[in-house]
C-alpha cells in the first residue's frame, strides 16, 4: 500500500529524439516543414527488463498546396508489460504570419484509443483470480496546440488529450488505467557556428497530475548538413547520446541511446531509439538545405 502511495509512472510514451517527432505532443507542428514529411520510429525502453515499453510510431503531415492549412495522420503502438495501446491520430493546422520571418500555428487533434489487457501475461499468486480478466475498451479524446516558429526558433504549448478517460472493467468501479491530460511545452533554437556547423539547443517539458515534473533538455551540432551529433539530459531518469545522417535531401536516419541514472540502471541495459524519414518537397516550397527542426 505504501509503494503505491510513492511511485511514479509515466503516462504518454516517452521519446528521445522528442524533436524529430513534434507532431505527436503537438497538432499544430502538422505542415510546418513545408512538405510532405513521412516518419517512423522504434523505440526499446530498459532493454532486459522484463514488461518494459515497446514503442512504434508512425505519421505523415503536408501544408495543403499553397494555403495555411496543414494535415497530418499518426498511429503508435505501445505495449507495456500485460497491456497494448493502439492510437490513431488526426491532425488539423492553421497557420498566421505575424511577421516576415514568424508564424503563429494552431492545431486540433483527434485521437481513438485502443487500450487491451492480456490477463494471460500476468502471473498471479491466486491463480483463480476473477478480478483479472482480459480486458479490451475503446476511448475518443481531443487534443489542442499552438506553435510559434521561425526559421531559427520554435516555441509551443499543447495538451494532446483533453479527456480524462478512465479504463476500468464494467463491473468494476476500480480504475486499472486512467488517461491524465500531459500538459506540454517545447522550444528551441538554432546558432550558425560557422558555415558548415549548426548548434540547436532544445527543451520539453512535460507535466501530468500524479507524476514529477518531466524535464528534457538536449543539444545537438549539424555538421556541413549531413550528419548530427547531440546529447540529452532527463532530469532524473537518464541521459543521452544522438545520431542522425542526412543521407538524402529528403531521406534521414536517427538513433539515440539512452543510459538510465536511476536505479533501474542495475536491472537493464538501456534503451534504443531509431527513427526513418523521408520528406517531399514541391516545387513551391523546396529549400535549399535541410530544415533543422
Amino acid at each position: 500500500m505504501f509503494t503505491g502511495v510513492v511511485s511514479y509512472a509515466q503516462q504518454d510514451a516517452q521519446f528521445t529524439q522528442y524533436m524529430y517527432n513534434t507532431i505527436n505532443v503537438n497538432p499544430a507542428y502538422a505542415g510546418s516543414r513545408g512538405a510532405l514529411s513521412i516518419f517512423g520510429l522504434h523505440r526499446t525502453q530498459w532493454v532486459g527488463l522484463d514488461g518494459a515499453p515497446v514503442t512504434n510510431a508512425f505519421s505523415i503531415n503536408t501544408p495543403i498546396n499553397e494555403t495555411n492549412v496543414g494535415v497530418g495522420l499518426s498511429f503508435q503502438n505501445d505495449r507495456i508489460g500485460p497491456t497494448v495501446e493502439n492510437t490513431i491520430s488526426a491532425d488539423v493546422s492553421y497557420t498566421v504570419p505575424t511577421s516576415e520571418t514568424w508564424k503563429m500555428s494552431f492545431g486540433i487533434k483527434a485521437t481513438a484509443n485502443l487500450f487491451n489487457l492480456d490477463s494471460g501475461r500476468l502471473n498471479p499468486q491466486v491463480a483463480a483470480d476473477p478480478s483479472l480478466v482480459s480486458y479490451d475498451k475503446f476511448s475518443p479524446n481531443i487534443g489542442a496546440g499552438i506553435y510559434f516558429h521561425s526559421d531559427k526558433s520554435y516555441i509551443g504549448v499543447s495538451v494532446p488529450n483533453f479527456i480524462e478517460t478512465k479504463q476500468k472493467f464494467d463491473d468494476n468501479a476500480t480504475a486499472i488505467h486512467t488517461e491524465r491530460m500531459n500538459y506540454y511545452l517545447i522550444a528551441g533554437h538554432v546558432f550558425d557556428l560557422s558555415p558548415n556547423i549548426k548548434f540547436k539547443p532544445a527543451l520539453m517539458t512535460k507535466v501530468v497530475q500524479g507524476a514529477p515534473l518531466q524535464l528534457d533538455v538536449s543539444g545537438n551540432f549539424l555538421f556541413s548538413e549531413r550528419f548530427v551529433l547531440g546529447a540529452a539530459y532527463r532530469m532524473n531518469a537518464a541521459v543521452s547520446a544522438m545520431a542522425g545522417f542526412q543521407i538524402s535531401d529528403g531521406l534521414f536516419i536517427g538513433y539515440g541511446y539512452d543510459f538510465d541514472t536511476t536505479s533501474l540502471q542495475h536491472y537493464n541495459s538501456g534503451s534504443h531509439e531509431i527513427f526513418l524519414r523521408y520528406e517531399i518537397f514541391q516545387n513551391f516550397n523546396k529549400i535549399i538545405s535541410p530544415r533543422f527542426f
